[in-house]
């Protein structure tokens, strides 16, 4: 086998210099402010446009009420904009505790966003049973039973994280002794 030369060494040294930049940024605050508030900039334009045409759709048809469009432009407004709100107070939200606090202010908002975009599956199911002259009225049932199975199991896995956390910390901490007397 041969050795390698020295312009290889070099060009490897200098892809090893290249590849250092992520980890300066990943470690400055400043560079981490900046990408977390253009993503909260974009979570609100999001959210922003999907109140916007929720607000068009109903002033067009408002005698409607709440069609599964609506519907699901508003759970796009909601999630993105709680998105939007954590990635503002990103260090707020990574003090709070316990820790589960965080776990679910950061959940949430991906448990509402699989029934928005369940909702538009649904929609898209409703416009294919509907073109093909097919019965859709298995398929909202079908809609909240899905959401209900995987909002049970959160809730399950929730309740069972609090009861080890109760069991670790004691009886004494406050936010266990009320969440185990909601629960």
């Amino acid at each position: 086998m041969e050795g390698y030369g020295v312009d290889e060494a070099v060009i490897a040294l200098k892809l090893k210099d290249a590849s250092n930049w992520w980890h300066d940024i990943n470690e400055s605050t400043l560079w981490q402010d900046r990408i977390f508030h253009i993503l909260a900039a974009l979570y609100g334009l999001v959210a922003a446009v999907a109140l916007v045409q929720l607000i068009r759709i109903q002033l067009r048809v408002p005698e409607y009420g709440w069609t599964t469009q609506k519907v699901f432009h508003f759970l796009n407004f909601l999630v993105n904009g709680v998105r939007g709100f954590v990635f503002v107070f990103r260090r707020d939200v990574q003090n709070l505790h316990p820790e589960i606090v965080q776990h679910i202010l950061l959940d949430m908002p991906s448990l509402a966003f699989f029934t928005t975009y369940a909702l538009l599956v649904l929609f898209w199911a409703e416009i294919y049973y509907q073109a093909r002259a097919v019965s859709t009225d298995g398929l909202r049932p079908s809609f909240f039973t899905i959401n209900a199975v995987v909002y049970t199991i959160q809730l399950t896995y929730l309740a069972n994280f609090l009861q080890i956390m109760n069991v670790y910390l004691g009886e004494g901490c406050q936010i266990l002794t009320v969440i185990d007397t909601l629960l």
